[in-house]
């Protein structure tokens, strides 16, 4: 990966970058995966069974190419279909890769998920599914339950967005309107074994929440999705919105729940995860010198707040030397929120790292990262920026106000406007969002 910004970094910031590209890098499937994946003795005998593949999510393609890899040399049948994010596809010669959009869905996701569905029917019990499930694959799998179509789905989806609800609560409403998640798409493979590869992009590291859970049990109701859908008052127009609130108020959108017989032969296992990206990150800052303190891998909240908080405990470290003594590098994980108030460029990092810049006021001894691992960050191509002592400066030089800027939820707009946005492209991985304060 190679993370630029339209800028030349000061030494901070490149220490920064560098401790992202370390924390990607952890993540990358090639070096994840195949530790996971069933032993070869496991697989069908010869003859006797075969092992379809199926996946979605932007990690997926690239977990599909680690896959074939490990098995190069096994001669049995082995097909399927994995969903990605467009530009995040990995070449495979035996399954077959699919682009679709993230994170609102489109018509190249839902007939993905149709020919998922296909590709598990009629399985027997010497057959074996290979799942490869990693965060933005809810979005990949837009496939709706009868009386809803795909424009209904990506209403509502932009809905949550703009909603301020967490990824889980999020989830949570996805699953209830899906014809393949909530473990849908597990039962479906019945009475195959499913062995599923998960990269974990949600705090928490819930496998019911990572893509919805299309191949695991869900706990969730009905009646949470319609309580969620009140709390947060999802501005869905009529009809939309009495078509939505009957599926749930009828039970019609139950997913499979815990002890259901189909999903006996189901089992999940967590692959990649923040914590791991985080320690990867904190060795890189001590091989550089610098002590590294973790404070949390699934920090949720709205992201000014996270930022704010973030900030102040950077200035306390600077001025106090408390909670730690400088030099230090502050990392954290997790997924923040934006409740859209003005008509910005958004970007849940770039938010968060505006209000954490505020919250600093251009302290000489702080500099700061913050950057979505999978490559974007919101609906922008880029993965996120970094600010430092001179970045509001700069800005007020330019009649930016960055107060304003945060109001407006233009965090995109602010940091590229300084020079201060960092570019992946894709990472073809998933493990959150990644946060570094940098305290000298």
């Amino acid at each position: 990966m190679n993370a630029n910004s339209n800028r030349e970094p000061s030494p901070q910031r490149a220490l920064l970058r560098r401790l992202f590209e370390a924390a990607v890098a952890s993540a990358q499937p090639e070096r994840c995966v195949p530790a996971h994946l069933p032993k070869v003795d496991e697989l069908p005998g010869l003859g006797r069974g075969r092992v379809v593949v199926i996946g979605a999510g932007k990690a997926s393609a690239a977990m599909a190419q680690a896959l074939e890899t490990h098995y190069a040399d096994w001669p049995g049948a082995l097909e399927g279909v994995v969903v990605t994010r467009y530009g995040y596809r990995a070449p495979c010669d035996r399954v077959e890769i699919v682009e679709a959009a993230h994170p609102v869905p489109d018509e190249a996701g839902l007939k993905a998920a149709q020919r998922m569905l296909q590709a598990v029917q009629g399985l027997g019990p010497h057959d074996l599914v290979i799942a490869l499930i990693s965060g933005g694959g809810s979005s990949l799998l837009p496939l709706p339950l009868p009386g809803l179509t795909l424009a209904d789905k990506q209403v509502v989806n932009r809905a949550l967005l703009q909603s301020g609800a967490t990824i889980t609560e999020m989830n949570t409403v996805r699953r209830h309107l899906s014809a393949i998640k909530g473990g849908r798409l597990a039962a479906a493979c019945h009475p195959a074994r499913v062995v599923t590869l998960m990269m974990s992009d949600v705090p928490g590291d819930h496998a019911i929440d990572i893509a919805s859970g299309p191949t695991v049990a869900d706990p969730t109701t009905c009646q949470d999705a319609l309580d969620l859908i009140e709390r947060y008052r999802l501005d869905l127009p009529d009809p939309l919105g009495a078509t939505v609130r009957a599926i749930l108020s009828s039970g019609r959108g139950e997913s499979v729940k815990p002890g259901d017989a189909r999903l006996e032969r189901a089992e999940a296992r967590l692959v990649a995860a923040p914590q791991q990206a985080l320690e990867a990150a904190a060795r890189a800052a001590q091989e550089a010198g610098v002590r590294a303190y973790i404070l949390g891998d699934a920090l949720e909240g709205e992201a000014r707040d996270v930022g704010r908080v973030l900030g102040g405990m950077a200035v306390q470290v600077a001025q106090r030397g408390q909670p730690f003594e400088a030099p230090c590098v502050l990392l954290s994980g997790g997924e923040t929120t934006v409740t859209v108030r003005g008509t910005g460029r958004g970007g849940r990092n770039v938010e968060c790292l505006l209000s954490m810049a505020l919250a600093t006021a251009g302290h000489r001894r702080i500099w700061g990262l913050a950057a979505d691992t999978d490559g974007v960050d919101g609906l922008e191509e880029n993965a996120g920026a970094t600010f430092g002592p001179d970045t509001l400066q700069r800005a007020w030089g330019l009649g930016i106000k960055p107060a304003d800027s945060l109001a407006r939820n233009d965090g995109h707009g602010f940091f590229e406007a300084v020079g201060e946005v960092v570019v992946t492209g894709p990472t073809r991985t998933n493990v959150n969002d990644f946060r570094a304060i940098l305290i000298e």
